[in-house]
């Protein structure tokens, strides 16, 4: 991404609008309507007329652009059929890479899915037509990338933030949180004080550290699994980043522990070429065997999302090491055999 620092594009110019957004609007009316007068870019503007001289001066002179007045359609337009003079015409921050426009693109699918219908919609909203329209500059509008360009989510849960705002709140205000949390696996509801510490979005749901005065330890809580939240008026414990990271950051997945086991995987050649350029852990170690299968190795202190990663690849995963987790994947496999063999 091209950023050119220029102090008179950087100024401040006119009430909530800086120079940068009045060019990337000039290009857009000019783009939408040409041949708009200048009283009507004016007005859209609403600045002066010398400032609007002075921008478009600056769009023709510094930055290239094709700008002519057309008397026949009685205003300004871009002269798409002038040949370029000098280097190419682009606003700054126009050109992307390819992981510049997927983090672009990823924030504005999470801003899409985020809660849009609920407290946070009016929030959201403006900062996501900013964004879809800094992703339609240039030559590729806005649709034709939307048409060509998805990010998919497979396998996300739908979830409902009902209380993403309540949380954030606390969160930022660093106030205690009482709230009632459903816990899936164990299909029990329980009433927790928390400290909050930090949101996680991790595998397209959210997740809240914190510090539960329950349990009196770190835990993650899906937000998508809490029933109610109230704000405390009752200042959050603080519990350092390194802290945090040593217990939820330790081992595989979003629910961790201390108590940190290393798991050795082994995948079969035909999985291999897959999982080898697959990042499942910071701390992983990985190496290819000579008979083209793949050995993987990385912590992890609790097992079930560990093994559910197993269990997808079939007889292409091989657990190694420890005992206990090949012990337990061998009883998960024993169990689905069950289930299929039995009739109806």
């Amino acid at each position: 991404m091209r950023f050119d620092y220029d102090p008179l594009l950087n100024s401040r110019r006119s009430a909530g609008m800086d120079r940068t957004e009045r060019l990337y609007k000039i290009d857009l009316l000019l783009n939408e309507q040409p041949g708009i007068p200048f009283a009507a870019l004016q007005e859209r503007l609403e600045v002066s007329r010398a400032t609007l001289k002075r921008d478009l001066a600056y769009m023709k002179d510094r930055l290239n652009a094709p700008i002519v007045f057309d008397r026949f359609a009685g205003g300004y337009r871009f002269d798409k059929a002038a040949a370029p003079v000098g280097d190419q015409y682009e606003l700054p921050g126009l050109w992307f890479s390819a992981g510049e426009i997927h983090a672009l693109l990823t924030m504005q699918h999470l801003l899409a899915n985020l809660d849009t219908g609920g407290l946070l919609g009016p929030h959201i909203r403006p900062l996501l037509a900013r964004l879809t329209a800094l992703l339609g500059t240039g030559d590729n509008p806005t649709g034709e990338i939307q048409k060509r360009i998805f990010v998919l989510n497979v396998g996300s849960r739908e979830f409902h933030l009902d209380h993403f705002q309540t949380v954030g709140s606390a969160l930022l205000r660093r106030k205690r949180l009482l709230i009632d949390y459903f816990a899936r696996g164990k299909g029990e509801q329980s009433r927790r004080e928390v400290s909050p510490q930090r949101l996680v979005y991790y595998r397209n749901n959210w997740y809240l550290d914190a510090w539960c005065h329950l349990r009196g330890d770190i835990r993650a809580f899906a937000l998508d699994s809490i029933r109610r939240a109230e704000i405390l008026e009752r200042k959050a414990r603080e519990v350092p980043a390194r802290t945090l990271d040593a217990v939820l950051g330790a081992g595989y997945g979003i629910f961790s522990g201390r108590e940190v086991r290393w798991a050795t995987l082994r995948f079969s050649p035909e999985r291999a070429r897959w999982v080898a350029g697959e990042r499942w852990h910071p701390q992983q170690r990985g190496r290819l065997l000579a008979d083209g299968s793949y050995e993987l190795k990385l912590p992890y202190t609790q097992d079930p999302e560990l093994l559910m990663d197993i269990l997808k690849f079939g007889a292409d995963c091989a657990v190694l090491a420890p005992k206990s987790l090949r012990e337990r994947v061998a009883a998960e496999v024993a169990k689905m055999a069950r289930t299929y063999a039995r009739p109806g």
